[in-house]
């Protein structure tokens, strides 16, 4: 078959795929196309994408090439769109930040930054499916150890947990003798389904990061 109908074949894969697809599995379902021919039809697409004129674009988001609506369009996507909606309480964006940037952590070590019980939350993350278990950790009681999802890496557009902001990037200082924040806080449940909606509530979790730039620096102590 010649090389010039990668780019085609890859476009027809990539749009019925209902996750992000990685390249071992291209390659796998390629396999009269090499992996460099794959990765150079790849390119071939994310280029003409980039046209302003295109609505969609190919991302790198979970380890793997997905199909999504470009940012900019996301006010007449979200007319049309089905989907069911990811809600997240202000206590669980906390949450989930703690076990992002800690991860893998125990509940103990999320509790100690929150100052409050976080049992209920980190169930509620783990039913939307965006906080799994790992194992458990090798101490008394043998606590269960946590960390991100797949759907986590897809909800925010992130490749792995590496492409995460840098804490000393984002993180406001911590204010001395702030309170530690409710388990379930009174503003609106912000609502997470496409990567510009993931942007904004990226911004909302910042918040947090002081104090778990704060705990990691005691932990270095």
């Amino acid at each position: 078959m010649d090389e010039s109908d990668i780019r085609p074949i890859l476009e027809s894969l990539l749009f019925v795929a209902e996750a992000p697809v990685r390249l071992e599995t291209l390659v796998e379902m390629l396999p009269e196309f090499g992996q460099d021919a794959i990765l150079e039809g790849i390119a071939g697409i994310k280029n003409g994408c980039g046209e302003a004129s295109r609505g969609i674009e190919l991302v790198e988001v979970a380890g793997g090439y997905q199909y999504r609506t470009k940012p900019r369009w996301a006010e007449w996507v979200n007319r049309h769109k089905k989907a069911r909606s990811v809600k997240l309480s202000q206590s669980a964006l906390e949450t989930l930040a703690i076990i992002a940037y800690r991860q893998p952590v125990i509940r103990p070590e999320i509790e100690q930054i929150r100052g409050v019980d976080s049992g209920w939350v980190i169930r509620t993350l783990m039913e939307k499916g965006l906080v799994k278990m790992m194992g458990r950790k090798d101490l008394p009681g043998r606590p269960m150890i946590y960390g991100t999802t797949r759907a986590f890496l897809e909800l925010f557009g992130l490749n792995t947990v590496s492409d995460l902001p840098n804490l000393k990037e984002v993180a406001p200082p911590a204010a001395e003798g702030e309170p530690p924040p409710a388990e379930e806080g009174d503003q609106p449940a912000p609502t997470v389904s496409t990567p510009a909606e993931a942007a904004l509530v990226e911004a909302e979790i910042e918040e947090v990061l002081g104090e778990i730039e704060a705990t990691e620096a005691d932990d270095v102590r």
